[in-house]
């Protein structure tokens, strides 16, 4: 059996603990949360779920409550039947256009317009189907980054999840090398099985994907397949933060790097970290309250 606790408040407060949530370094992979309204009609009342492989503890309550800066509000707890509820929180999700792209999951059809690049991306057990405000800003900068002439010959997608951002640069550029790594072991299969699904063939030729799972830019393949004309990271700020001179180093001079995951609360702590790592900002958009980034490293 699984559990959920459940807590109400107001959009301000779940947000400050989604936050929270996102710098806490030490936090249990197997408590799974999300954030949400209510109600449509209501936009400013917000519940936090929390979602368990096990019956909670004190210990997983007091995790929760230490999310909320101001005294945490009540949790009520409720046992759930087996699920896959990383799976189930998606079931539901609409297909997004960003950019070039329509991105869907199985339980919809796929786009008639000949002009847009369909990828199917199940709900999975890996983040990044494309409806998150992070992936679609993604999708949307990579594309404008095509249409302002930049050409790519090898990229790398690092926190792949689904594999999707990889997928996205390799029908931008199908010349490339491509190269997608995460340190969650589960992204392997999942990629796999989304690049079987979406015509994108696995190898380490030009138009081709290899996959990997490395801890941000530690591992061995990373470091012989680079430098890079592209990194793109949708993870979290506080990675971001500390793999900013990491980036900077496995990039060519003038190469491109996407940065994603990060609240516009959090982009002064990021650029001012890549600034230290020789990258300078060339675009970003913004989509909801996350900001997504265009810096380039220094050509000298």
């Amino acid at each position: 059996m699984s559990w959920k606790l459940t807590a109400l408040a107001s959009r301000e407060v779940i947000e400050g603990a989604l936050v929270a949530h996102e710098d806490a370094l030490d936090w249990d992979p197997e408590i799974v949360l999300s954030g949400s309204e209510i109600a449509e009609d209501r936009p400013d009342d917000w519940q936090l779920e929390a979602w368990l492989s096990h019956k909670p503890t004190e210990a997983d309550r007091k995790a929760l409550a230490d999310l909320f800066a101001g005294g945490a509000p009540e949790f009520v707890e409720e046992q759930l039947p087996d699920t896959d509820w990383l799976v189930a929180s998606q079931q539901d999700l609409e297909p997004i256009q960003a950019g070039r792209f329509y991105v869907h999951t199985p339980d919809h059809p796929a786009s008639t317009n000949p002009k847009l690049v369909d990828f199917t991306i199940p709900a999975s057990q890996a983040f990044g189907t494309g409806q998150h405000a992070t992936t679609a800003g993604c999708l949307a900068m990579l594309t404008h980054m095509k249409a302002q002439g930049v050409v790519v010959r090898n990229c790398a997608d690092i926190g792949t999840g689904t594999g999707l951002l990889a997928f996205a640069a390799l029908s931008l550029w199908p010349r490339a090398l491509a190269t997608a790594s995460d340190i969650d072991a589960v992204c392997a299969d999942v990629v796999e099985a989304n690049a079987r699904a979406n015509g994108i063939r696995m190898g380490s030729g030009n138009g081709q994907l290899v996959m990997t799972i490395a801890d941000g830019m530690a591992h061995p393949l990373l470091a012989a397949r680079g430098p890079y004309d592209l990194i793109m990271a949708n993870i979290l700020a506080g990675p971001l933060v500390a793999l900013a001179p990491d980036f900077g180093a496995a990039l060519v001079p003038g190469g491109h790097l996407v940065l994603a995951g990060l609240l516009q609360t959090q982009e002064a702590a990021v650029r001012a970290a890549c600034r230290k790592a020789g990258l300078r900002l060339a675009a970003r958009l913004t989509n909801g309250d996350w900001s997504i980034l265009w810096l380039r490293r220094r050509r000298r």
